[in-house]
């Protein structure tokens, strides 16, 4: 087998331990090989750069475990070529790797081309990654935080829910807030109701009269603040976020044209993918990375599952989120998709075919530069007469009626 690189390592990651073996060809194409294990402390792992410099490595292989590959990364990153490398693609590559250690498998697999490198981004936007990913999974909390405000009201027989659309805005709070005070009069609850809400203080009047116990108040105030802490760790993040996202402003302005992307997610787009579009050569490998497109299992000419990959789950989030306001806008490309799709495939494979769609046009604003272009909610059907033709037809004949076409010349 045809050796690509003439000195490469493998490192087997444990969060206490990192085991690496280097292959080195000599003179006469005599193999050396050394085995060696190295902590996880910065000087171990700085212990670890020197002895692989020592040998002459060029090519650093190691599977993504966990998180524990993100300090040696940071640490080999800039001198070495370092290749992130999927676990399942290792399994993958017939071998006797029950017969040789990890680390060996590893770096002869690497010796010979066999292992692709996953996508790793620059250090500024693995920071990025970890403010939006945070930021992500705090508002998550603070909606189910908000669901338990909801099921203790619930429990406690309080139908705010019913009246107000939103419980946790001005007027909700200052009615939870009284209740957690010790405020038993409906009535006086009532009167905290602000704005439009005011048109329903009848009605105000007879949900807020419940069963309420020194434990749902317990309760009430301990949720409460807990969203209050949560609501300020959030802009913190976004305050951070902001800051960082400072670079990227006319990358962002640019993405903030498509249907449905609001800033948030423009922001969670490039904190995933960045704005350099080199290490994806198409936008079909985006959306394949992604886990945004269907996957390929064919076998005998027979298609046996069209189920989308893994893929990344952040991005795939933001694109669904995405593709839901965009398939409630008007007049526009995105949400014919939807209807056209929704009818014959169900609306969740609808969604993920729209957020498909918006994870190609992102792919081509932020390489080429340039700004979305709304193609219009008439788009297939110019680009398909015939076709929207023979549905109305159809559609005439299962009411009963009779169709004949003319020309509209032949009819004049």
């Amino acid at each position: 087998m045809e050796v690509i690189y003439r000195c490469c390592a493998g490192l087997d990651v444990h969060k206490k331990s990192i085991v690496a073996n280097v292959r080195r060809i000599e003179e006469g194409s005599r193999l050396h090989t050394q085995t060696r294990s190295f902590g996880t402390m910065t000087r171990d792992l700085l212990a670890l750069f020197d002895w692989l410099a020592s040998h002459g490595v060029t090519h650093v292989a190691m599977e993504s475990t966990g998180v524990f590959w993100k300090p040696v990364f940071n640490v080999l990153e800039g001198c070495f070529e370092v290749l992130l490398v999927n676990p399942q693609h290792i399994k993958q590559v017939p071998g006797r790797k029950t017969d040789v250690k990890d680390c060996e498998w590893i770096c002869q697999l690497l010796q010979h081309g066999l292992l692709r490198a996953s996508f790793v981004p620059p250090r500024p936007q693995r920071d990025l990654r970890d403010l939006t990913r945070h930021r992500a999974q705090l508002v998550a909390e603070q909606t189910r935080v908000a669901n338990r405000i909801h099921k203790t009201l619930e429990d406690a027989n309080v139908k705010l829910g019913s009246v107000a659309s939103d419980i946790l805005g001005k007027s909700g709070r200052d009615m939870i807030a009284s209740i957690i005070r010790g405020e038993e009069d409906p009535r006086q609850m009532a009167e905290l109701a602000r704005a439009r809400l005011r048109a329903k203080i009848p009605q105000l009047q007879i949900a807020l009269e419940g069963r309420v116990t020194e434990h749902h108040r317990f309760m009430l105030k301990m949720l409460m603040e807990h969203l209050e802490m949560l609501e300020a760790l959030i802009g913190q993040l976004n305050q951070r976020i902001e800051e960082k996202m400072l670079p990227f402003s006319r990358a962002i302005q640019r993405l903030c044209t498509i249907p449905g992307v609001d800033r948030r997610t423009a922001q969670n787009v490039l904190a995933e993918v960045g704005t350099d579009m080199t290490p994806f050569p198409s936008d079909a490998h985006l959306a394949s990375w992604s886990g945004m497109c269907p996957g390929n299992n064919q076998s005998a000419g027979k298609r046996r599952s069209g189920k989308t990959t893994k893929g990344n789950r952040w991005l795939r989030r933001a694109l669904t989120q995405a593709a839901w306001a965009a398939s409630r806008t008007k007049g526009t490309y995105f949400s014919s998709q939807y209807r056209r799709l929704a009818r014959r495939r169900g609306k969740k494979r609808a969604v993920v075919a729209v957020g498909h769609t918006i994870l190609t046009v992102a792919y081509h604003l932020l390489k080429h530069e340039t700004t979305y272009a709304e193609l219009g909610a008439d788009y297939f059907d110019r680009i398909e007469p015939e076709r929207l033709t023979r549905y109305l037809v159809k559609r005439l004949e299962s009411l009963g009626h009779r169709v004949v076409l003319k020309p509209q010349a032949d009819a004049a």
